[in-house]
């Protein structure tokens, strides 16, 4: 059952909604409302509701079987959704497949690597952008703003297979900005890479959030997500558990009975 935090923060959401609706489209929010799944019979999410605002990084957690990976793919449109809806800035893209969710403005980092093996470094990123923007010229001016700002300049020529957890993280972030979303769904980021990595990847999502990208993360490293992000929901046995800033989650006792444990800190 939701605590009031959670159905405060999903009714001031929904509450923004109600007053624009009659208006214009909701900008600069991402929100899942009354989200349900089942398999074989078996309920694994029930009535879930999570929202992302532009600009602020929300975490989307809790234990194995619980139902957030679920969740995340009903959001992402790997998943289809049994009951429930999903809006992009107002508009219901519930039924639209994974390529139109990108078209406005959703991108998606999975956990395996996506990166273009074969390819470079710039090639990796060029590959997007040749979709995206019609002249050369801005092709290539943009391809060198994202290497820049990415610090992955120095290594446009190399293979990218050749690259680090860290590195190859940094260019599919940037490949993924090539598209010009408006949020990074971002499933399992800190799997697969090193310590020193870690600390890079939390400043890569921070510098997103500081470009007014809304980022919702799925990961099962919560030490490291709680610390990086404003907002998390925790999804127990298939609903929402709680949700607040990760000061309130860890003091929340059944946060702490049921997932996090009693002696956890951040």
């Amino acid at each position: 059952m939701d605590s009031p935090t959670a159905s405060a923060g999903m009714q001031d959401l929904a509450g923004d909604h109600r007053r624009h609706a009659a208006a214009e489209p909701l900008k600069g929010t991402l929100i899942a409302r009354g989200l349900s799944k089942s398999y074989k019979g078996r309920q694994v999410v029930r009535g879930v509701s999570i929202g992302v605002r532009a600009g602020e990084a929300v975490g989307l957690l809790g234990p194995n079987g619980a139902g957030k990976t679920t969740c995340f793919y009903m959001v992402t449109g790997l998943v289809p959704v049994d009951a429930g809806t999903i809006e992009i800035d107002g508009f219901d893209v519930t039924s639209m497949p994974m390529y139109r969710r990108a078209r406005l403005g959703i991108g998606y980092l999975p956990q395996e690597a996506s990166i273009f093996r074969g390819l470079t470094v710039e090639n990796n990123i060029r590959a997007v952008l040749e979709v995206v923007h019609r002249t050369r010229s801005e092709r290539e001016r943009n391809l060198d703003a994202l290497l820049d700002e990415f610090h992955i300049a120095h290594l446009r020529k190399a293979p990218a297979i050749s690259l680090s957890g860290g590195e190859r993280r940094r260019l599919e972030i940037a490949r993924a900005l090539a598209s010009k979303p408006h949020y990074m769904l971002l499933d399992e980021p800190f799997a697969g890479i090193d310590p020193i990595a870690v600390a890079d990847i939390q400043q890569l999502v921070r510098h997103l959030t500081a470009r007014g990208i809304g980022v919702l993360i799925t990961d099962h490293n919560v030490r490291e997500t709680l610390g990086l992000i404003d907002r998390a929901y925790i999804i127990h046995a298939g609903e929402v558990l709680t949700h607040g800033h990760p000061s309130e989650i860890v003091a929340n006792p059944d946060v702490r009975r049921l997932y996090l444990g009693e002696g956890f800190t951040l």
